[in-house]
């Protein structure tokens, strides 16, 4: 299988944090010492790729961020990994005059501009440094890798590329204009590091077109200068990850608005629902278990930050699961490690009877083998021990919400909702009832009833609504935004269908649910879910496979390998894509990467990558369209 992008990320840092110079082969040479400054989109791009054990086997002593104040070390080389900003260039110049390092490796993020690389010279002039600037290099890594199949374009400073920026009524084109240009470099940055040239395919008339015509350009220009591109030579050869080229499909968030405001069922996509997740880190408050004396100012919560890794085998079988599937093999886990944490007591119990009697001696020997392979495995059982309590830890965590809020009720009500089943109770009584979820919850269900109805509810039944929703405590201009957009779409004639996923119910937890269980889940509702393609998946079905779909029939079609710029909409070639990219500009959520990842499950042999301008989740994305929809 050819290397996912998150691997060939992982070697462009490697390699970086090596000098730039190429990987040798089996050496067993100590590796030098190096102080690695980056900037916070430097940390947000290494952080979920690498790990500080990692980063100290590389040698790598010291990882500080440039704006702290660092002490000089002269001796040492230093590798900085930075965006190329003004602040950033101005505090390089500073390090330059201060002399704080013996060696300078500058990395960009992604490509400077020749003014600031003479900003840079000047100053390196001006501190008699410049034998000390060793190297400058552009690294184009411009994106950030959360899973081998998963991107997102930056975790600093999204606000500036969100969905509310793109769709703020009173934006100026040259706002526009930074906000595409920004999307497109990181995108540059990632086929660069993919080592491929995709044919790219968006629908017309939105933020996606402008993204896809802009990257044409970028891709197009590079290409053509054949002495510096990026796309030809030594990198290329790396790269050939098929004669193919991947597909690369751009989609705005516009098409499908119910997708990011869905209650979910699956064990990733809820934990970013209803914990702080980010950049594959959930930060969890521990509960303190006792109470503080009366009068005594309550405890400091700790908090605990966990990270779910791909080394995490647990966390890689489970995280597309539904729920209660991850609770019942917390459990088993649990039990299994328990049975084999009982084996290394008895066995230290058994080793205590020595010279006793005949008996024990006789079992001794036996025993001794199995010591000291209970002995051997001891790390391996730690480490499954460490595992195991992560996922018991945050999986309660997750549970205490879906009790608390009822959201296996919300879920299955909006599958409904999404699919046009027929439902069992009304919407109003739901809002109404004040046990049911937070006021959040009650809005998200709304808007995904308003988004998905055939036609929209007349004026009296929306008054009512919005009434019932005011006294359960919403805001409601997420509202005025939808109908907004509702209007604008003309979507009423067509709304986005979400195919008919429907949930079944398994009756209600049983054997998961024996009393030693730690997950106590009586009234929770086991559902299971059906495979069904959300509206991302199905634009990418008909483009990958080359169907003829009304939908997906008008986009433009790209191809920046052909050297005349004629937009053709006729694809040149008739098979279907092995490999597809699929970009949702606007942002986009773990319920779409689950929803891409089991459908290229199911086509085997084929390859699909999600990436967003932005990771929200539902309680971000409501607070961005109340934005919007503020009078």
């Amino acid at each position: 299988m050819a290397a996912s992008v998150r691997e060939k990320q992982i070697v462009a840092l490697k390699r970086m944090l090596d000098f730039n110079a190429p990987p040798l082969k089996n050496t067993t040479a100590e590796p030098v010492w190096k102080v690695l400054v980056y900037d916070r989109f430097g940390q947000d791009i290494i952080s979920p790729l690498l790990s500080v054990k990692e980063l100290r086997d590389m040698g790598i002593t010291l990882h500080l961020l440039l704006g702290s104040d660092r002490d000089p070390i002269p001796d040492v080389p230093a590798i900085y990994f930075v965006m190329p900003t003004e602040e950033n260039i101005a505090r390089i110049c500073q390090d330059l005059r201060s002399q704080l390092y013996e060696s300078y490796y500058l990395n960009f993020i992604s490509a400077i501009s020749r003014s600031k690389l003479e900003d840079i010279a000047n100053a390196a002039l001006a501190a008699n440094a410049v034998s000390q600037v060793t190297k400058v290099y552009d690294q184009y890594l411009n994106f950030i890798t959360l899973e081998d199949d998963m991107f997102v374009l930056c975790h600093q400073n999204k606000e500036l590329i969100s969905y509310h920026a793109i769709n703020r009524a009173d934006i100026k084109d040259t706002d526009m204009e930074a906000i595409m240009d920004t999307i497109v470099d990181s995108l540059f940055c990632f086929f660069v590091t993919l080592g491929a040239v995709p044919i790219i395919r968006c629908p017309r008339g939105n933020a996606a077109e402008m993204v896809a015509v802009k990257l044409d350009k970028k891709l197009r220009e590079n290409l053509r200068d054949a002495r510096n591109s990026l796309f030809t030579g030594d990198n290329m050869a790396a790269g050939q990850f098929s004669f193919q080229r991947p597909l690369f499909v751009l989609a705005d968030r516009n098409v499908d608005m119910a997708t990011p405001l869905h209650h979910t069922w699956t064990y990733q996509a809820l934990i970013h629902d209803v914990l702080d997740f980010q950049l594959n880190r959930v930060v969890m408050e521990e509960e303190g278990t006792e109470p503080s004396p009366a009068g005594a100012r309550p405890k400091k919560k700790n908090r605990k930050t966990y990270d779910l890794t791909a080394a995490d085998r647990f966390w890689q079988k489970h995280k597309g699961s539904p729920f209660p599937e991850v609770a019942e093999s917390v459990q088993e886990e649990l039990d299994t490690y328990r049975a084999q944490e009982d084996e290394v007591k008895r066995l230290k119990s058994i080793m205590g009877l020595e010279g006793e009697d005949e008996g024990a001696i006789s079992m001794l020997s036996d025993n001794t083998a199995k010591l000291t392979s209970a002995v051997s495995s001891l790390p391996e059982l730690l480490e499954k021990k460490r595992l195991i309590d992560l996922h018991t830890n945050v999986a309660t965590a997750v549970l205490n919400h879906i009790k608390s809020r009822k959201l296996d009720v919300y879920f299955e009500y909006e599958e409904k909702l999404m699919s046009k089943s027929t439902l069992d109770k009304s919407l109003l009584d739901i809002i109404s009832d004040p046990d049911a979820g937070t006021p959040e919850d009650k809005m998200r269900l709304f808007l995904i009833f308003y988004i998905t109805a055939p036609q929209a509810p007349s004026e009296t039944d929306l008054e009512q609504y919005k009434k019932a929703l005011s006294d359960a405590g919403c805001d409601l201009s997420p509202l005025n935004y939808i109908r907004q957009w509702k209007a604008f779409t003309k979507m009423a004639a067509t709304p986005a269908n979400y195919g008919n996923s429907g949930v079944k119910p398994m009756g209600l937890f049983s054997r998961v649910m024996n009393t030693g269980s730690q997950f106590v889940m009586e009234g929770v509702k086991n559902l299971v879910l059906k495979q069904h393609n959300l509206p991302v998946t199905r634009i990418l079905d008909n483009l990958m496979e080359m169907k003829s779909h009304p939908e997906t029939d008008d986009y433009r079609y790209f191809d920046p390998k052909m050297l005349r710029g004629s937009e053709s909409s006729i694809p040149r070639n008739k098979n279907p894509f092995q490999e597809a990219i699929v970009f949702v500009v606007g942002g986009g959520n773990y319920i779409e990467y689950q929803n891409l990842a089991d459908y290229a499950k199911i086509k085997q042999g084929r390859k699909v990558i999600y990436g967003c301008s932005e990771l929200f989740n539902a309680a971000q994305f409501i607070q961005q369209l109340s934005q919007l929809g503020q009078k």
